[in-house]
């Protein structure tokens, strides 16, 4: 059965909001049931994982599971969330050092690409079942694309602010980041060479610096 984005139940502010804070404590039982589904999609991946399994694994009931994060969608979308904002906190620390917004952007983005293609769940199911992990790393899917476009385009103001530049909205340029990103991804097909990281370096110098501006 495929899975569906639409009608996930998670409500795409708080995501965006917890995206962003990954100091936000987290309720128990709730953890106990992402860490039990992230076990799941990375043993069984999407399509042959149910509501049910992930109940069985976290040792709670299924209607637990329903109240606690939602349907299925609901909760590939939960899990995935938790995984990018663990790796938020990766890439904030990676670039806190580089002095300039362009530095910043540049490196944020070679630790982005290396960091999905080697993870263990993200990494792997884009791999293994791609057209399932579409819905939930596109527009469609709401939540997610969101919540990475709104953490960005608040990196890329706060940037601006710290270094006296002129107040823009930086959403258009957050969204096509995203949208490259994604694209890479889910298709690594190219005629641009982003095996090292030099060469993302390179790419993103050279494409994704002028989408900045003044």
């Amino acid at each position: 059965m495929a899975v569906r984005s639409e009608g996930a139940g998670v409500d795409a502010t708080l995501l965006v909001r917890a995206l962003g804070d990954s100091s936000q404590p987290g309720d128990a039982l709730a953890e106990q049931i992402l860490d039990a589904a992230r076990e799941q999609f990375m043993t069984f991946g999407l399509r042959r994982s149910t509501v049910d399994d992930v109940a069985k694994r976290a040792r709670v009931s299924r209607v637990t599971v329903y109240r606690r994060i939602g349907n299925k969608d609901s909760l590939v979308s939960a899990c995935l969330l938790r995984e990018y904002r663990q790796f938020v906190a990766e890439v904030d620390d990676a670039v806190a050092a580089l002095p300039t917004m362009e530095e910043r952007l540049v490196e944020g983005f070679v630790v982005v690409l290396r960091h999905i293609r080697e993870h263990p769940l993200i990494g792997g199911l884009l791999r293994l079942e791609p057209e399932t992990m579409l819905p939930f790393l596109t527009l469609e899917s709401g939540p997610a694309f969101l919540a990475m476009r709104g953490y960005l385009a608040d990196r890329l103001r706060r940037a601006r602010w710290a270094e006296g530049k002129p107040e823009n909205d930086p959403t258009p340029v957050a969204e096509l980041m995203v949208r490259i990103t994604v694209s890479f991804l889910l298709n690594p097909v190219s005629c641009f060479e982003l095996e090292e990281d030099e060469q993302v370096r390179e790419f993103a110098r050279r494409y994704l610096l002028p989408l900045l501006g003044g």
